[in-house]
């Protein structure tokens, strides 16, 4: 009354009498009706300020519904206590303001002592001077809001009870399909990884089947590049001896010719004879043939040298073969290994995937292909 005076005013208006609806309240500490969340702070202040606390709570409870309050009759108020006010607080923010408030509440303890005697002092007079017909026949009527008021709430248990089974059947039944899903999920997850490993074998395999064959043949490259490297070195060193020995021949055909011309000029009679015609025809016919015979020693020498030019070219026609081919063989090689790093990151992609779908979370984006280092030959 001294706290919400309009509201006191309309419950007695109502005939509505507090422990209609509060004595659930302090018999069961509100636990009947309201969620944990908010009974774990009553608890917690009336072992720390005591049984005052209660009253706080219950007058904030009254505050804070009093708009809802003032505009319901009897049985509204009623199910507004039963229902609809416990809904309120199963916001854990809701039920924190709710505590802020009722500490807030300042309630003397010298008043409800006083309130107290003089609720005692009226109920006495009020008992003394009642008819007691008039006296059974409000506690029937009490009697009879109870057990209609304790029938409600054992229909709306009976629903609440029904509705929690039905919804917990439903998410059970869920649940059981969602975890067939999963395992169905996981076998072909763990079937893929089964037979990505094994294609990842087999690429393994190749991947070493083609780098021996790839060894072999740079191999067989190099021997032949160091052939025609030694090939091209002992033709150049025959062609400088070839060279070389026929500068020899040359001077000493020179020097002998010289020496057999000082003789003849030292004799008289072969100096007559080449101071003539006849006779420088003769010394002529003579140059010709030792021409003759040089020219067919130059002849074969030519010829030798045109077979090592013949040679040669083969030799740098094979070099620019062997080149070629290695040059294809590099080409193959680096296409290969790029499938192959491609058919790694394919796998792996795959295999997350799978994993994150079997899982239910989102798929990670494949790593970049990194292209394999160019080997040099």
């Amino acid at each position: 009354m001294e706290q919400l005076p309009d509201l006191h005013s309309h419950f007695c208006d109502l005939n509505l009498e507090a422990h209609m609806y509060a004595s659930q309240w302090f018999l069961t500490l509100f636990t009947a009706k309201f969620p944990l969340c908010m009974v774990f702070h009553i608890i917690d202040l009336l072992l720390c300020e005591g049984l005052n606390i209660i009253f706080h709570v219950a007058l904030a409870l009254l505050k804070t519904s009093k708009e809802d309050l003032l505009q319901a009759d009897f049985e509204g108020a009623l199910k507004f206590f039963r229902v609809q006010l416990p809904k309120r607080y199963r916001a854990e923010e809701n039920a924190r303001r709710l505590m802020e408030q009722a500490c807030n509440i300042k309630v003397p303890t010298k008043k409800l002592k006083k309130y107290e005697k003089e609720y005692q002092t009226m109920r006495e007079s009020q008992l003394q001077q009642e008819d007691p017909m008039d006296r059974y026949k409000r506690e029937n009527r009490r009697l009879q809001e109870a057990s209609m008021r304790l029938e409600q709430e054992n229909d709306d248990l009976a629903h609440e009870l029904v509705t929690s089974k039905i919804a917990l059947r439903n998410d059970l039944d869920q649940a059981e399909d969602k975890a067939d899903v999963l395992n169905k999920e996981l076998l072909l997850t763990k079937q893929r990884l089964v037979e990505t490993e094994e294609e990842k074998r087999k690429q393994e395999e190749e991947t070493a089947q083609l780098k021996e064959v790839f060894r072999k043949q740079l191999e067989k490259a190099e021997y032949e590049i160091k052939k025609t490297t030694a090939i091209i070195a002992e033709y150049k060193q025959i062609c400088s001896q070839l060279s070389t020995r026929l500068e020899k021949q040359q001077a000493a055909s020179k020097e002998e010719l010289e020496v057999v011309k000082g003789k003849m000029m030292a004799c008289k009679h072969c100096s007559d004879i080449f101071s003539k015609e006849g006779a420088l025809k003769l010394a002529a016919a003579s140059r010709e043939d030792q021409g003759i015979e040089t020219d067919d020693e130059k002849d074969s020498l030519k010829k030798q040298l045109r077979e090592m030019e013949l040679e040669l070219a083969q030799t740098k026609l094979q070099l620019v073969e062997a080149k070629c081919k290695i040059q294809e063989l590099e080409h193959q090689r680096g296409a290969l290994m790029n499938e192959i790093q491609a058919a790694k990151n394919s796998w792996f992609s795959k295999t997350l995937n799978s994993i994150k779908t079997a899982t239910g979370t989102q798929p990670l984006q494949p790593p970049p292909v990194t292209q394999p280092p160019k080997e040099s030959t």
